[in-house]
């Protein structure tokens, strides 16, 4: 058996390719959009992809499965109560998916999605144990999948969650303790709340260590995975439409256009966003009047997806030679309408000043002076619930900058504001994303609440 596992650090997603060196087979489950690495894999081992699995619809990415089968012939599948709008396998419960010696299982274990699956791998037919178990978002290293994404579309998380005690106790941790587990997303990740940075474990571990699958009844379950989940970014809702729909194909070889300044500056005035991928501070060093700041260190997709709406046509601002890069990161969530990106950008920002902002940065000195000295100042605090409950600075607005787009109404256009996050990454995107929306004095804190506890 070739068996290997894709990890996506920045969505902290994770993706499989299982072949059967007897036959050479192969299956690929919940690829990413950018498909060229399964496809290598395909062709280092001499084998053919003849089916994409799907363990259920994902919100927090854009699947590559309509490219897989674009690329290579491969059906789809999903668990049969799945439905779609492409053509499809409906996988029931206890289907074997035979490769030659390899033989994968499909277990339904619906709570973090209605259409949930998780899919046994076994190395032969006749072994006595199997390898291991891909658990997608059911299962997670020291967690579970959140069961309140679908809240908007009329299942309850509580139903939900219910369904997903039943699906643990009853489908998986039935397993062998030996079974590796093997999820679908590691830490960092929106999909659940205590993951850890582990990308596989195995059932007798996680018998041990999880705190969700220890002893309790089913309600005392559903009230402990229901409390303090993160806010979901706003685009999870778009994302997990999209994976059901026929869609445009991504064509992850071919760079965005070059466009002049003055090309940008048109497109920007005619509702484009253009957004800067640089560090923050070359950000605030100077950069187009309007843009926003999502450096692609960091989580870029993610934090796309909390500021952008999707179908929006963006202008890219990178350094030399990333255009391809942050093009192929934003498409990973299916946000495909990237009209170009500025040539040049450093010389042509040097050469045109008129057109050029600098962002205002404070440390905690200046933090405090300006609590201080005015009297209106707007405080805004863009961490998750998780990190606020350890405390906020006195008198701070939380607004998680994943929901920041729905919620930005709710502050004042008008007052002085200064915005912080954990370190100061988040909120260079916050303000940003203030300004350009018509905030006229926004900071954001140096070093964020690490810097000012460590002060105060």
């Amino acid at each position: 058996m070739i068996f290997e596992q894709h990890y996506l650090d920045c969505l902290s997603q994770a993706s499989y390719f299982i072949g059967d060196e007897s036959t050479g087979r192969a299956v690929v489950i919940d690829p990413r959009r950018d498909i060229a690495p399964y496809l290598e894999t395909a062709a280092e081992h001499g084998m053919t992809i003849e089916l994409v699995l799907e363990t259920h619809f994902h919100a927090d990415f854009l699947s590559g499965h309509l490219e897989m089968a674009a690329a290579t012939g491969a059906k789809i599948a999903y668990g049969s109560v799945a439905e779609t709008e492409f053509e499809s396998l409906a996988l029931a419960d206890g289907h074997r998916v035979e490769l030659g010696e390899v033989v994968l299982e499909v277990r339904h274990t619906p709570g973090h999605t209605p259409e949930s699956i998780s899919i046994v791998v076994w190395e032969s037919a006749d072994a006595e144990e199997p390898y291991g178990v891909l658990t997608g978002d059911t299962l997670f290293i020291g967690d579970v999948g959140r069961p309140d994404l679908l809240s908007s579309r009329g299942v309850t998380s509580e139903d939900l969650a219910a369904d997903l005690y039943d699906s643990l106790h009853d489908r998986l941790m039935t397993l062998p303790d030996s079974t590796r587990v093997y999820p679908g997303h590691g830490a960092g990740s929106s999909c659940g709340k205590n993951l850890s940075s582990d990308t596989w474990s195995t059932i007798g571990v996680q018998r041990t260590d999880n705190y969700a699958v220890q002893p309790m009844s089913k309600d005392a379950f559903v009230a402990a995975v229901t409390d303090g989940q993160t806010a979901p970014p706003a685009y999870f809702a778009y994302d997990a439409s999209l994976n059901r729909e026929n869609r445009d194909l991504l064509d992850e070889s071919s760079r965005p256009e070059a466009l002049e300044l003055a090309d940008v500056i048109f497109r920007q005035r005619m509702g484009a966003i253009v957004l800067d991928t640089r560090d923050p501070n070359e950000f605030a060093a100077g950069h187009l009047m309007g843009a926003i700041n999502i450096g692609l260190a960091g989580r870029y997709a993610e934090f796309a997806g909390g500021v952008i709406q999707p179908g929006a046509a963006i202008v890219l601002v990178t350094d030399d030679g990333l255009e391809l890069e942050a093009k192929i990161r934003l498409a990973r969530i299916g946000f495909d309408n990237v009209v170009g990106y500025l040539a040049n950008p450093i010389v042509a920002l040097a050469d045109n000043p008129e057109e050029v902002s600098r962002s205002s940065r404070v440390d905690v000195a200046g933090l405090t002076a300006a609590m201080a000295d005015i009297d209106d100042l707007q405080l805004v605090d863009i961490r998750q619930p998780g990190e606020t409950d350890g405390g906020i600075i006195e008198g701070a607005i939380t607004i998680p900058l994943t929901r920041l787009n729905e919620r930005i109404a709710t502050l004042d256009a008008s007052k002085p504001t200064i915005v912080y996050c954990a370190g100061g990454f988040r909120s260079s995107i916050a303000a940003s994303r203030m300004m350009a929306a018509g905030f006229g004095d926004v900071s954001d804190l140096l070093g964020g609440y690490g810097a000012w506890e460590a002060a105060v």
